[in-house]
């Protein structure tokens, strides 16, 4: 049997089982004891729920709200022709949706980065999962005068879904380690191309099902309320570094200037940053306009012809979403098992195997451009194996920040390199590709053909900065050993602002 807490007695468990506490940790359980009375109800059902808060339940559910977190964000995407039709916005003022839901959310992740090193997590986590459902909800209903408030949606669902992106790695950080770290992490990581992927599709189909594109903004919602009452039920709140097994020696925790500072002089951090910038500049990109440019692809081709319907054909959505499950999937997959197999090798793999594998990208995403006038099937040949490439880093990319950066530090780092990573990345990129593309549509006779090519022309940047995000990689990998070690020894690099936790 097990005992609970104020000693009463839990049927069906025998004298040897382990009880898990709320930090995930096993407890032994007590022998019988003639003393000890039946449960209650209510104490039957939390020790329930505490039997189903292990690691492995814990990381499943962070995964699937990581999934819904993605799978909102993407679902305004797999409708986007359907929002500008109905809006009538040009390719600058649709291209702000996204750059002000990215705007919010790197503004408020500092914020809740430093929440998250301080207090409940899991609160935190669903509270911001509950906003961003009741936010996306209600902006389905936002009539065809009001874009500004359609766009204002957008930046309130970025405060939202901040707080979780910032926060949960970190329970995940605290649950595991080493090789089961990695893995946990890859399976959490694979949300975001999978959630992604899934918006498309879910926006698409709902559109189609309904007969109105603002279906595509209320299923997502539901789904989100589900996942936020599994976090606060199932998901423990481990000690901040007792994966690492330095949940003994953390007594006292630094001041959020002494973080920064920690932050900045540590190479490795401060390079994978801006290697996770140059990915977001290109993910940002690809994911608002890559349907579009296809759709405008095969205009040219005349395999199709330009909308003028109410509901706008979303096949190269439908197509798109699929394909960036897939390679997400497999991209994450892949970038596991090789740093598994590279570290055997050398120390170093980590930040090598991103750096090869972003360098690998950039020339299948310049081939995307070069085959769509001709080949849309070639075109989708390219993508996949370009997003594949470049899915291969996610995952690694937080570990790398798991190992050289200390635990109570650790949702503050998260956050802040999600703050510079979407501020130099996507936050700017899915407009500045729309402005580009409408200059070069203003300075020459608009066809469709000039407009298939001068969203194409604007969309080529995003090789180049994967490149440059290849070179930081690779400069992480000159620092990464001496960063790991020092978080290792856990040297707080500045003592004099050390303060002390109760």
């Amino acid at each position: 049997m097990c005992v609970e807490s104020d000693g009463c007695e839990i049927e069906g468990c025998s004298s040897s089982d382990e009880v898990r506490t709320l930090s995930g940790s096993m407890s032994p359980g007590l022998k019988s004891n003639p003393d000890l009375h039946p449960c209650k109800p209510g104490q039957k059902f939390r020790a329930a729920l505490l039997r189903c808060r292990s690691p492995a339940a814990a990381a499943g559910i962070l995964s699937f709200g990581n999934v819904l977190n993605y799978m909102d964000r993407y679902t305004v995407a797999g409708v986007l022709l359907d929002i500008q039709r109905h809006y009538e916005v040009s390719d600058s003022g649709i291209g702000l949706l996204q750059t002000v839901f990215i705007c919010s959310f790197m503004v408020a992740a500092p914020i809740f980065g430093y929440l998250g090193d301080r207090f409940n997590r899991k609160v935190i986590l669903s509270c911001g999962i509950f906003f961003w459902s009741i936010v996306t909800l209600l902006s389905s209903f936002i009539s065809k005068e009001y874009y500004w408030l359609f766009v204002l949606s957008r930046g309130l669902v970025g405060i939202g879904e901040s707080s979780y992106s910032s926060i949960s790695p970190t329970i995940i950080g605290d649950l595991f380690t080493n090789n089961s770290r990695t893995m946990m992490l890859s399976v959490f990581y694979l949300a975001i191309p999978l959630g992604s992927g899934l918006g498309y599709i879910l926006g698409a189909s709902a559109k189609v099902a309904a007969g109105d594109w603002h279906w595509a903004l209320r299923v997502s919602p539901l789904l989100g309320i589900t996942a936020g009452t599994l976090i606060l039920l199932f998901v423990p709140e481990p000690k901040r570094g007792s994966a690492d097994q330095m949940g003994g020696r953390i007594k006292t925790r630094t001041s959020w200037v002494c973080d920064m500072k920690a932050l900045a002089k540590n190479r490795s951090y401060v390079f994978s940053s801006l290697a996770s910038a140059a990915v977001s500049f290109a993910t940002g990109a690809f994911g608002m306009w890559i349907p579009l440019y296809l759709a405008r692809a095969q205009v040219v081709q005349k395999t199709a012809e330009a909308c003028t319907k109410e509901i706008c054909n979303s096949t190269d959505s439908m197509i798109f979403g699929a394909i960036t499950c897939v390679t997400g999937l497999l991209g994450v997959l892949i970038g596991a098992v090789t740093t598994r197999l590279c570290r055997q090798k050398t120390e170093r793999a980590d930040p090598l195997v991103c750096a090869v594998s972003m360098l690998g990208s950039a020339i299948f995403i310049c081939l995307i451009f070069v085959v769509a006038k001709k080949s849309i099937v070639g075109a989708y040949v390219c993508i996949f194996i370009g997003e594949t490439l470049l899915f291969l880093n996610w995952a690694i990319t937080a570990d790398i920040l798991m190992f050289v950066v200390i635990p109570t530090r650790r949702a503050t780092a998260v956050a802040f390199q999600s703050f510079t990573s979407h501020l130099l990345g996507d936050a700017g990129s899915p407009y500045l590709i729309g402005l580009i593309s409408d200059a070069l549509q203003q300075s020459y006779a608009t066809s469709a053909l000039w407009r298939f090519l001068s969203l194409g022309y604007a969309l080529m940047l995003c090789p180049f900065i994967i490149v440059l995000g290849g070179m930081f990689f690779l400069a992480t990998a000159l620092f990464f050993l001496d960063d790991r070690e020092k978080a290792e020894k856990h040297n707080p690099g500045c003592s004099f602002c050390w303060v002390s936790l109760h």
